[in-house]
C-alpha cells in the first residue's frame, strides 16, 4: 500500500507533467499554424510584386512576354519560392528553372493555399494566385519548417524530462509540508495510551480542514477516556460488588455443611454447590481480568529476566500435572536468552495452555513443549495428541465462552482460559495461533513474542 506522501506526490508529478505535455503540445500547434500562415503571407507579397510585372493590362501580355517579364525577378527570390504560371486552360507558360523537372499540381480558381507532397517527395505550401487569364503560383518548401519543429519536438520532450523530475522533487516536498499537520496528530494519537489519556492533538490556528479534523479526533478521545474511566470504575466496583458477596455465601455454606454433616445427602448438595461456588468466583476474576485488557489498564511491569530458567520452573509443574492426569510430558528443546517479560502473567500464559491440552489428552498420550529463541523473537509451541478441532473452528478457539468437547464426550471449565491467554501475549505485544497437526491427530499453539531487551 502505498503512503500518502507518495499519492500526492505521483499526482501532483502526473498533473505537472501532463499540463506541461499540453502546453508545449498547443505551442508546437500554434507554432506550425503560425508558420504556415507566415509563409502564406510572404506568398501573398511575393505575388503582388508578380503581379506588378504583368501589369497595366494582363491580358494584353502574351505567351512569349511572360518568362521575359518573369525571370529576373525569379532568380532574385529562386532560393526562398517555386513559380510555376499557367493560363485558364491549364497550360504551363513558365516555370522557374529551381522546378527541374518537377511540376505544381492545379490547385483551383482563384486564390488558394494547400500543402502538397511533389513528385521529388518533397512537401511545399503552394499558393495559387489568379491575374487576368494567368495563373501564377507560388511555393516554398516545408523542410525548414519540418525541421524546425523537430528540433520544438526534442527541446519539449528534453524540457517534459526535465520538468517530470523537477515535479517530482516539488510534489515530495509538498506533499511532506502539505501533510505535516496530519503527521503531528498521528504522532500524538499514538502517545495517547491508557496510562495517558489526558494528552490531546494540538489544534493548528488555521481554522482549515486539519484543525477541524484535530478537533474531532480531540472530541473522540475525549469520548475514550469517558468510557475507559467507566471502565476503570466498572472494574473496582465489579471487583469490590460481586467478590464479597460470594465470600459471604460461601461462608454460610461451609456453616450450614457443618450444621448437616450428620446427614450425608445434604452434605454432599453443599459440597457441590462450594464447587460452583468456587468456579462463580474464577469466572469473576477472569472477567476482572479480560476486563482490564480490553480496556488497555493492564500494562504488566516488564521485568528482565531469563527465558530458559522460566520455561523450565513451568516444564516441573508440567511434568507433575501430567503425571496425575497420566499423560506424557516433555521439554523439547529450551532455548538460552534474555528478554523483558512479566513473570507471573507468562507462567499463567503456559499453565492455562498445558491444562487445556491436558484436558483433551487421553491416558498415555504424549505433550510437548519447545521454547526457541531467535533474532526473529520468542517463539513458544505447544503439540498436544489430542482429537484437534474442525479448520472452521480454529479461528473461534481463542474467543471468550467458546467450549468444545474432550475426548470423554463432555465440555470443562467456563471456555474462558484460552482468552486469557491470548490478552496475556496481547499486551506483551505478540501472537498466538493454533492448527492442527500434519502429523497425527492433535493441536499445535504457537506463541510468538517480541525479544525486547
Amino acid at each position: 500500500m502505498k503512503s500518502l506522501t507518495v499519492r500526492l506526490t505521483l499526482a501532483f508529478t502526473v498533473i505537472v507533467t501532463v499540463t506541461t505535455a499540453l502546453l508545449l503540445a498547443l505551442g508546437g500547434w500554434m507554432l506550425s499554424r503560425q508558420v504556415i500562415d507566415g509563409q502564406q503571407l510572404l506568398h501573398e507579397a511575393e505575388f503582388e510584386e508578380v503581379r506588378g510585372r504583368l501589369e497595366p493590362d494582363p491580358y494584353a501580355v502574351t505567351v512569349a512576354e511572360i518568362p521575359a517579364r518573369l525571370r529576373e525577378h525569379v532568380e532574385i527570390d529562386a532560393a526562398l519560392f517555386l513559380f510555376q504560371v499557367h493560363d485558364d486552360a491549364g497550360n504551363i507558360v513558365f516555370r522557374s528553372p529551381n522546378l527541374g523537372d518537377t511540376l505544381l499540381p492545379d490547385t483551383g480558381e482563384g486564390k488558394s493555399h494547400g500543402i502538397y507532397r511533389l513528385a521529388s517527395h518533397d512537401r511545399v505550401l503552394i499558393s495559387e494566385f489568379t491575374q487576368g487569364p494567368w495563373h501564377v503560383q507560388i511555393a516554398s518548401l516545408l523542410e525548414p519548417t519540418e525541421r524546425l519543429l523537430t528540433d520544438y519536438v526534442k527541446v519539449s520532450v528534453l524540457l517534459l524530462g526535465v520538468v517530470l523530475v523537477a515535479g517530482a522533487g516539488l510534489g515530495y516536498g509538498f506533499a511532506r509540508l502539505a501533510l505535516n499537520p496530519v503527521r503531528a496528530m498521528r504522532e500524538t494519537a499514538a502517545r495517547i495510551r491508557a496510562d495517558n489519556l489526558s494528552e490531546r492533538i494540538p489544534v493548528p490556528a488555521t481554522r482549515d480542514e486539519i484543525s477541524a479534523l484535530a478537533e474531532l479526533l480531540n472530541r473522540m478521545f475525549d469520548r475514550l477516556e469517558g468510557s475507559f474511566n467507566q471502565v476503570r470504575r466498572f472494574t473496582a466496583d465489579a471487583s469490590h460488588e460481586l467478590k464479597t458477596p460470594l465470600a459471604l455465601i460461601r461462608l454460610h455454606a461451609e456453616k450450614l455443611r457443618e450444621r448437616v454433616k450428620t446427614d450425608e445427602a445434604a452434605a454432599a448438595e453443599i459440597g457441590e454447590l462450594l464447587e460452583e461456588i468456587d468456579r462463580l468466583h474464577q469466572t469473576v476474576e477472569v472477567l476482572l481480568f479480560l476486563a482490564k485488557a480490553d480496556a488497555g489498564v493492564l500494562a504488566p511491569t516488564l521485568q528482565a529476566g531469563n527465558v530458559q530458567s522460566l520455561v523450565s520452573d513451568v516444564a516441573e509443574d508440567a511434568g507433575v500435572l501430567a503425571e496425575d492426569r497420566g499423560v506424557n510430558f516433555s521439554l523439547e528443546r529450551n532455548d538460552a536468552g534474555q528478554t523483558k517479560f512479566e513473570p507471573t502473567l507468562l507462567r499463567q500464559l503456559l499453565l492455562n495452555l498445558i491444562t487445556n491440552a491436558l484436558n483433551v489428552s487421553a491416558r498415555g498420550a504424549k505433550l510437548t513443549l519447545s521454547s526457541r529463541v531467535d533474532h526473529e523473537g520468542w517463539t513458544l509451541e505447544l503439540r498436544d495428541e489430542g482429537p484437534g478441532l474442525p479448520e472452521d473452528q480454529l479461528p473461534r478457539i481463542f474467543e471468550r465462552f467458546v467450549r468444545y468437547e474432550h475426548a470423554a464426550g463432555e465440555k470443562r471449565g467456563h471456555g474462558l482460559g484460552l482468552a486469557i491467554c491470548s490478552s496475556i501475549v496481547g499486551v506483551h505485544g505478540g501472537t498466538i495461533s493454533a492448527t492442527n497437526r500434519t502429523d497425527r491427530s492433535g493441536l499445535v499453539v504457537t506463541v510468538r513474542l517480541p525479544v525486547v531487551t
